[in-house]
């Protein structure tokens, strides 16, 4: 059975130090939930409250309706998969599977079934009877992650589970966890820094820094409308750029420089806009979304560098401010990007974002409040 987990006004500390100041989540009943952020920003620290190994200073975390804030750790029902694998050497791969349910007194009969279903499930039942010595890592992933799920747990925890495997074998991995994460249909709260990995796996993703989350929503949301500078800093690639609105928020007239004004699309209402004085803003600009002009209008800057990569070609633009940008062009038959050439760039302005001059408020048309 899943549950729902429920953080309320969640409190950590280390002595005096706050690592985690009043945070509250709702995580789905069989959600595959990731935390992401860069080190040191709570994330494992919050898994470890969930999975009570780290003490709860302030506030409570329920499954369902039921706080656990002070249920011991074996009571809680959760399996948790670990960065290492932890899975015990002196054990066979059936063995290692069976350790929690040998635990808990399952019935051999019903032990053996299991053991058979889920080494099915997680594509190693060729390998039970092997060592870990004789495993990759990739199997041993598998194992850790059959282990967890036998015992049936309400929800799985999983802490950087990839980072030992190399960049072809975390892709594989990472599309074998999710596929069988949506075939338990177990709540899954997961751990990454990783911010291509989250976007692979995750339903929803909340991202942190400081303790704080900084956004919660799905990958689609969090690329294309990030909440504030630092999410469309952490998730992908993107230019911040200096610039100004004017005019009326139907219709705002966006300035960069001397060399580019357009009309965006509307921006919310509620946020007052209409001014004497332009409004100082800054942008967050994919390299995508940067268009090469074909009529000679639009921001003049100068190619420093190209890359040709087949079906994209990646080029560095000094502005005429001084600032370099990146940009992604689709690569077509015919003229090349190339060193010292001119060039004027538009905006494709239905996909930027734009902030206020602090960067914490996102005021684009359909991002969150």
């Amino acid at each position: 059975m899943s549950v729902a987990i429920h953080f309320k006004d969640i409190v950590k500390k280390y002595e005096d130090t706050v690592v985690i100041p009043e945070l509250s989540l709702d995580i789905r009943e069989g959600e595959f939930f990731t935390l992401l952020g860069p080190s040191g920003c709570g994330k494992t620290t919050l898994l470890r409250m969930i999975a009570g190994f780290n003490s709860i200073e302030g506030g409570s975390i329920a499954f369902n309706d039921k706080v656990i804030n002070n249920v011991a750790p074996s009571k809680r029902n959760i399996g948790m998969v670990f960065q290492n694998y932890a899975i015990f050497p002196h054990l066979s791969v059936a063995g290692n599977v069976a350790f929690g349910l040998q635990n808990r007194k399952v019935p051999k009969p019903e032990m053996k079934q299991r053991i058979d279903d889920i080494l099915n499930v997680v594509q190693i039942s060729q390998y039970r009877e092997r060592m870990p010595k004789n495993l990759s890592g990739g199997q041993q992933q598998r194992v850790a992650l059959a282990r967890a799920i036998v015992i049936r747990p309400d929800v799985l925890l999983m802490d950087e589970p990839l980072s030992n495997l190399d960049a072809q074998l975390r892709i594989e991995m990472r599309n074998a966890i999710k596929e069988i994460q949506q075939e338990v249909g177990i709540t899954t709260v997961y751990v990454t820094h990783d911010q291509e990995e989250a976007m692979a796996v995750s339903d929803r993703i909340a991202v942190m820094k400081s303790g704080i989350i900084q956004h919660v929503g799905t990958p689609r949301d969090i690329y294309q409308r990030p909440a504030n500078l630092f999410v469309a800093t952490f998730i992908g690639r993107t230019n911040i750029i200096n610039a100004e609105l004017s005019g009326e928020s139907a219709a705002p007239l966006l300035r960069i420089g001397s060399g580019y004004a357009e009309q965006l699309p509307p921006i919310p209402t509620g946020i007052p806009r209409v001014s004497q004085e332009p409004l100082p803003v800054k942008l967050s600009v994919r390299p995508e979304e940067f268009i090469l002009s074909e009529d000679g209008t639009g921001l003049p800057g100068r190619i420093v560098s190209s890359m040709f990569l087949g079906l994209h070609t990646h080029a560095h633009v000094e502005l005429e401010s001084g600032q370099r940008i990146e940009m992604i062009e689709q690569s077509t038959h015919g003229q090349e990007l190339a060193q010292g050439d001119q060039v004027r760039l538009k905006i494709d302005t239905r996909k930027i974002n734009v902030y206020d001059e602090t960067g914490e408020v996102n005021l684009t048309a359909g991002a969150r409040p």
